[in-house]
């Protein structure tokens, strides 16, 4: 017992502060599946199989582009094969969206002159023509504005209507990603201090001294803008950034969010991230600090996660996924495990996993580098119940089924079907304040600061930005069209199940959003048992195949019979399914036994193991 408690600390003090990137624990993990493809490690089946559902595209082959360029409708533009074998950028995936009048030799030329080579990316079409694109500066002054013109001008011809670009300087406009380290640093320190009771009285002050939630305001604003930019003015967006790889993954994947249902759905959100983040270069390896010693680290994946769930809070039924999704996402982000959030870029994934083969004799075949686990398998983590909490049973999905006569049928919910409570109406917009005598009844605002360079875009009044976001929130909420965030100082709130479930000062016994998801499953299972019952009744199917569907639920949380009106269970809390039983950290509290996180299978804890501990 002794020698397994002495290896555990060696393992973990080994793993958790690595000299070199090889030193990962997930090369070892993937150089032992390699050399025993037939044996599970830790109980894990190394084929990383059993994922269920649509697969999420990767975006690592030129179909995976081709696909996403057909469903956005961009027929102006093509699949770039330039950058294969990474022979024009290291810091650039493979293949990448460009406008179709632009050869490659063009784009040979032209990539000598940004930062680290990286050529403007395509990231998305709007419906009316209009293209989401992302672009490094231009290093090289003299040749700066001639470039420039070529690229933009390429970019207006892609548009049916030849219609203008609208460049936005994001280094400018959002804050740096050192200002957004030093926020996270104060909100962590905020959140662990001890004991948490002293700090209550000055809570809310100390908060806003961080301006975490002020950065996440700065990022809905300005992505909102530029959304505005897309839809009604029908122009195309250049995000521009130093490098083009850290703040512009953050405002491109939000306009798409709140542009695109697709990406509210789960597979389309995790397409948005393998797009944006992972394929487009964002450094996971530096800005997370895997190794323990960066100075580039800063959370922007987070703020990421934490601007989506501001908006899934603002509009519930418009996301397929739950807050439990994206919490366990940003902590998938930080386990030294997965290849999808390892790296600085593709790039350096096949580089050091081909030399880490080499050092141990490993055989790769025709495969590019190690093929490490990835994240969006989420099987390899979580038990097929365990992933029902990913699912929002708010969702309200493009059409539901009804049965009509015995046959399943189904039903478009029209823009008077929605609740217009889910909306609200901005009375006045005045530099971005607006006082509390001017708020209607139910209403809330989206606060935005007409800027002079939007104003020169504006051709009238009732044309201008700030009309059309009066009327947007006028009207009842279209959860399948745009979405846009509210971002008044009420409307914009801290995280708490994901910055609050290790505290367990403030967790909240069967109290919490939990105990809303729990009521709102409860019905939704009833209405899947009245639905799955009645399509029964109606096909006069076998007893067989009507005990096995009516088996079937697609919530966590199910309801014994109809009409069930139990109460919330006893190991729900406000921190459920983190921390339902406590902190290890804290002496005062009953944590979980070490021995639970050392003796399972799984990455994490089981939420039902956790649901029956005593």
């Amino acid at each position: 017992m002794l020698s397994q408690m002495w290896q555990v600390c060696l393992a973990i003090a080994h793993y958790s502060q690595p000299t070199d990137l090889q030193l990962l624990f997930a090369f070892e993990y993937v150089g032992e599946i390699y050399h025993n493809p037939a044996k599970k490690v830790n109980g894990i089946d190394p084929g990383g199989g059993g994922a269920s559902g649509q697969q999420t595209p990767l975006f690592e082959t030129y179909s995976d582009w081709d696909r996403e360029i057909k469903r956005t409708g961009a027929s102006e533009w093509r699949v770039c094969s330039v950058n294969e074998g990474y022979m024009i950028s290291t810091c650039l995936p493979e293949y990448f969206v460009v406008p179709s009048s632009l050869a490659d030799q063009d784009l040979k030329l032209y990539s000598y002159s940004f930062i680290g080579r990286r050529m403007p990316l395509w990231s998305w079409n709007h419906p009316n023509g209009s293209a989401l694109v992302r672009m490094a500066n231009i290093k090289d002054v003299l040749q700066q504005r001639r470039i420039d013109q070529r690229i933009c001008n390429a970019i207006t011809r892609s548009h049916p209507l030849r219609s203008d670009v609208y460049k936005s300087d994001l280094d400018k406009s959002l804050p740096s990603i050192q200002e957004i380290q030093a926020a996270h640093v104060k909100l962590k320190q905020l959140c662990v201090n001890e004991p948490f009771e002293e700090t209550e009285e000055k809570w809310l002050s100390s908060l806003e001294n961080t301006h975490w939630l002020e950065y996440i305001r700065s990022f809905l604003k300005h992505s909102a803008e530029l959304v505005y930019m897309m839809e009604c003015k029908h122009v195309s967006v250049v995000l521009q950034e130093e490098e083009g790889r850290d703040l512009s993954c953050l405002a491109a994947s939000l306009i798409q969010v709140m542009l695109d249902p697709y990406f509210r759905t789960i597979v389309g959100f995790q397409s948005l991230i393998q797009k944006e983040w992972v394929m487009a270069g964002y450094q996971f390896l530096d800005r997370c600090n895997h190794l323990k010693r960066s100075d580039k680290e800063s959370p922007l994946f987070l703020m990421f996660l934490d601007c989506v769930w501001q908006l899934l809070e603002q509009y519930p039924a418009a996301f397929e996924f739950s807050e439990i999704y994206l919490a366990v996402l940003y902590d998938s982000a930080r386990v030294s495990l997965f290849g999808t959030f390892l790296f600085n870029c593709p790039h350096q994934r096949v580089k050091e996993s081909t030399e880490f083969a080499i050092s141990k004799n490993i055989q790769l075949g025709d495969e590019k580098g190690l093929r490490f686990p990835c994240v969006w398998d989420w099987s390899l983590q979580f038990t097929n119940r365990d992933r029902l909490l990913f699912h929002n049973p708010l969702y309200i999905g493009k059409s539901a089924p009804c049965v009509q006569n015995g046959a399943v049928k189904t039903f478009k919910r029209s823009k008077k079907n929605y609740s217009s409570t889910l909306r609200g109406v901005p009375p006045a917009l005045k530099n971005g304040i607006i006082g509390e005598q001017e708020f209607l009844p139910r209403r809330n605002s989206l606060i935005l600061k007409l800027k002079p360079d939007f104003l020169q875009h504006t051709e009238s009044p009732t044309g201008s930005m700030e009309q059309y976001f009066r009327d947007w929130f006028a009207k009842p909420v279209d959860l399948h069209g745009v979405i846009l965030p509210r971002v008044s100082g009420t409307q914009i709130k801290l995280w708490k199940l994901c910055y609050f479930r290790w505290v367990p000062e403030a967790q909240i016994n069967r109290g919490g959003s939990i105990t809303a998801f729990h009521k709102v499953s409860l019905l939704a299972d009833e209405v899947d048992m009245l639905n799955r019952s009645l399509r029964q009744y109606k096909s006069n199917s076998s007893l067989h195949g009507s005990c096995l569907e009516l088996d079937q639920s697609r919530m966590y949380f199910r309801a014994n019979s109809l009409n069930d009106t139990s109460g919330a269970p006893d190991f729900l809390s406000s921190s459920f399914p983190f921390s339902p039983v406590g902190n290890l950290c804290r002496r005062s509290i009953l944590g979980t036994p070490l021995s639970k996180f050392l003796s399972g299978a799984k990455i994490w804890l089981s939420t039902e193991t956790l649901a029956n501990e005593d």
